[in-house]
């Protein structure tokens, strides 16, 4: 007899598999905690699936995450060895969400919209590349022709790759890990594009720092895309960082690199997060545009919140 998890994965697979194919993606969620007994996201990257657990406050006695993966794999045709489980636990800090905790380094390359990344599905917890942001990275593709692009905190380098298959003139990363700046390289050559050419920068620098230093030199950009963590202590870094509470200044800090026609894409997953608008409002026209990012395969539609922000337009 079918558990409830599979059969209910079963009608949000029939559908899902259907869409997926339809704006040409391998990588998709066809389960988000959508039973309350069965606390588990489950993410398909062409032929493999990565399942997540969510520690829900009981211990997991009767072995349930092993079981849903290996029902996951029969009903999928796969190999058990090919259906990767993470815990997932309240984390206190960004480098324990993307931090190594397995050195397997099972990675492929999946196709989204158009372009190849590479995921890695067994070392960490997340895998390199963010489902939920697909529609914020077709938005970046679709207002990069000649533009000159800003990724901060740019992890993997997706939205980069999104920007320059768009016709950005310029792309520059940003991020204080090496390896994901390693990894956004990869993932820029993955789809033709010379990452050592003067149009790319990887630079391994403190946002916060690297924004005052462009605001110095009267560097500008068109675009900027800042999807910072909700809280961040980093060592590599001054102080902490905590969305809801730097998000004023972070955001006008970005003000400071824009060109006056430009454009910011602000988001975070801070699910209590509020935008201080009155702060902002003196400086920036802003439109929550999170309705238009959220994605179809995501059954929690709280997964992240976005802003467009641009400049308001001061007297000569």
């Amino acid at each position: 007899m079918e558990s409830m998890f599979l059969n209910r994965l079963k009608k949000n697979h029939a559908h899902l598999r259907k869409w997926a194919r339809r704006i040409g993606t391998e990588a998709y969620r066809v389960y988000d905690k959508d039973i309350p007994e069965f606390p588990f996201t489950v993410d398909l990257y062409g032929t493999k699936a990565v399942v997540s657990q969510f520690d829900e406050g009981f211990e997991d006695e009767a072995g349930l995450g092993e079981a849903v993966c290996s029902e996951l794999a029969a009903y999928l045709g796969i190999p058990r060895d090919d259906v990767f489980l993470k815990i997932r636990r309240r984390i206190k800090a960004r480098e324990d969400q993307y931090g190594r905790f397995d050195a397997l380094g099972v990675v492929q390359m999946v196709e989204e919209q158009g372009l190849k990344f590479e995921v890695n599905l067994s070392d960490y917890l997340d895998t390199g590349l963010f489902l939920d942001h697909r529609a914020s990275r077709a938005w970046v593709r679709s207002q990069s022709s000649g533009k000159r692009v800003l990724n901060l905190f740019c992890y993997t380098g997706s939205v980069s790759v999104y920007a320059a298959a768009g016709g950005a003139v310029e792309v520059c990363s940003v991020d204080l890990s090496n390896t994901y700046l390693d990894w956004a390289r990869t993932n820029m050559r993955a789809n033709g594009f010379n990452a050592d050419a003067a149009a790319f920068e990887f630079l391994r620098e403190d946002v916060a720092t690297l924004l005052a230093a462009f605001a110095r030199k009267g560097r500008t950009f068109d675009l900027v895309f800042c999807d910072p963590p909700s809280f961040s202590n980093s060592k590599r870094m001054d102080g902490h960082f905590d969305v809801q509470e730097h998000h004023v200044d972070l955001l006008r800090a970005c003000g400071a690199v824009l060109h006056p026609a430009g454009t910011i894409f602000f988001s975070n997953n801070n699910r209590k997060f509020k935008i201080d608008a009155d702060s902002l409002g003196a400086d920036f026209s802003l439109e929550d545009v999170t309705s238009k990012t959220l994605p179809e395969d995501f059954r929690n539609k709280r997964i992240h919140n976005a802003w467009l922000l641009s400049p308001r337009s001061r007297p000569v």
